[in-house]
């Protein structure tokens, strides 16, 4: 797909500022679309929107069709009469820098269950019509979620390979029980993605009437411990207790000694190409629904990926082979047309991965803090870019800008002084403008930037199984001073929202 010069900011809704603990789709979400149309940005860029699980992560998810309950606002709820000012005075202390999941998730889930429980009592006829036309809708997912997540809870949370043989295994009859003895809580998970679905889709409703659009993100590969694998085990390399046999990561390289170890279990790329690609064509048009264009994470995978057996301690010891390639692209765009897909091709590039990328027009990734390295043919340095591309100042798994500055070797703190005729005073806004004035077609940067932050407000450092995914913008950031400077910058490097709407 072809996409027209744009600018755009990265930030996930849970770093939204809002009164409790984690930002939400309610009325600071919505302030924060109108933000970004004032300053003339085309593009919200968030993270995958699925129900998180170890860590937290919004990599790691318990479904790849599923919402995130955490999300949903106890606002919106209350104009719904879903919800009464009651319900919302007992609440822990919650901080406003920081998402404390260990005490929102208890508490949003507690909420939601009252929720649940007025809805029940007596919710609009609308309401419940709409609850209605929305099981059916997603009715060959929500199921099995619904059931996964309900068994899950009943297990204290144990994975699903931990769970009785019967429903590990998906044995008709121990299905059927728990189908049964399991109804109301089934029926409570249902519910609350109702609720989320019906609150994103209102939010991404008010985005479109402004022309802003929505970049999403679907991870390559998706959790072990997901609706996904336990209702689709002949999907993936597993054994016969539902244990992978091999598993995804990254060979050693410059940045680790011994690779990356995800753990997320593989594809059997031939049943899926045997079967048309369904699964993927449901997933993608799932993520589609939510958002406008989809950023693919790993997309070297999709030309080859490195294999790890599933006992494997590290990435140290596995093998490169071929993914889907060509065939999975063709598929998927002889089925939904021109592809609004951004390629995440970082990490170790080879030819085949640059070959298949551009087979089919799509822009990859351009990551500044990676060009200073002092090669001026480093490919990720601006007067190196070709249209067709994405620049960031850095991505969520990234330090900020002004951290990355203050933390990297001397060396490439003055090429990157030199390169860009600057003294490191103003480094945020520096890489800001060397991304917008470049010609990628679209040029964006983490919210951290803008508001010029340092190392405490990273989002994420891989590798850390903890203590991520937790920064949230602080209250009053959207200042009249901070829109007049980003309306400039968009004027200035003709990626104006208002300016592309004349031509």
């Amino acid at each position: 797909m072809k996409f027209k010069r744009s600018s755009g900011i990265l930030l996930h809704p849970t770093s939204l500022p809002g009164n409790f603990g984690i930002g939400d789709l309610g009325p600071q979400a919505y302030k924060w679309v109108d933000f970004l149309v004032q300053t003339g940005c085309a593009l919200w860029q968030i993270l995958p929107l699925g129900p998180t699980g170890y860590g937290d992560s919004p990599y790691q998810c318990f479904s790849a069709f599923a919402g995130n309950p955490v999300l949903i606002s106890p606002e919106k709820l209350l104009e719904e009469h879903l919800l009464f000012e009651e319900d919302l005075n007992e609440r822990p202390e919650f901080s406003s820098a920081q998402v404390e999941f260990g005490k929102v998730i208890p508490w949003k889930i507690a909420m939601l269950d009252r929720a649940f429980n007025n809805f029940k009592k007596g919710a609009s006829t609308i309401l419940q019509q709409e609850y209605s036309n929305f099981k059916e809708l997603h009715r060959e997912w929500l199921e099995d979620f619904s059931l996964f997540m309900a068994v899950k809870e009943a297990n204290v949370g144990a994975p699903w390979i931990k769970w009785a043989p019967g429903l590990r295994d998906r044995e008709r009859v121990a299905m059927q029980d728990a189908r049964q003895r399991f109804s109301q809580e089934v029926e409570r998970q249902t519910f609350r993605q109702f609720l989320f679905f019906h609150q994103w889709s209102s939010l991404h409703t008010y985005a479109h009437s402004h022309k802003l659009k929505i970049i999403g993100d679907i991870p390559i590969f998706v959790a072990h411990d997901s609706a996904d694998v336990w209702a689709h085990p002949n999907y993936f390399y597993l054994d016969s207790t539902g244990n992978p046999t091999v598993v995804a990561g990254v060979p050693p390289d410059y940045f680790s000694r011994t690779g990356q170890l995800w753990g997320n279990p593989l594809y059997r790329w031939g049943v899926h190409r045997d079967e048309g690609f369904s699964w993927w064509l449901k997933r993608i048009r799932a993520v589609l629904q939510k958002v406008d264009i989809v950023r693919l994470d790993h997309f070297r995978g999709f030309a080859g990926y490195w294999e790890i057996p599933g006992d494997a301690t590290t990435a140290e010891v596995g093998r490169w082979v071929p993914g889907p390639g060509k065939r999975f692209f063709e598929t998927i765009k002889s089925a939904l047309g021109e592809l609004p897909i951004i390629a995440e091709d970082l990490g170790v590039i080879t030819p085949d991965v640059v070959e298949l990328r551009e087979s089919f027009g799509l822009p990859g990734m351009k990551v500044l803090q990676f060009a200073f390295e002092g090669d001026p043919d480093d490919p990720f340095l601006p007067h190196n870019y070709f249209p067709n591309c994405v620049v960031y100042t850095g991505t969520h798994d990234n330090d900020t800008s002004l951290g990355w500055y203050q933390r990297v070797s001397e060396d490439k703190r003055n090429f990157y002084r030199r390169y860009l005729n600057q003294d490191g005073h103003d480094v945020s806004w520096d890489m800001i403008r060397a991304g917008w004035a470049s010609v990628a077609v679209f040029a964006l940067a983490p919210m951290q930037d803008f508001l010029n932050m340092g190392n405490e407000a990273r989002m994420n450092y891989p590798g850390n199984p903890s203590g991520n995914w937790g920064w949230r913008m602080p209250p009053y950031s959207l200042t009249n001073e901070l829109k007049d400077s980003i309306v400039e910058l968009n004027h200035l490097y003709s990626r104006h929202l208002s300016f592309r709407n004349r031509n």
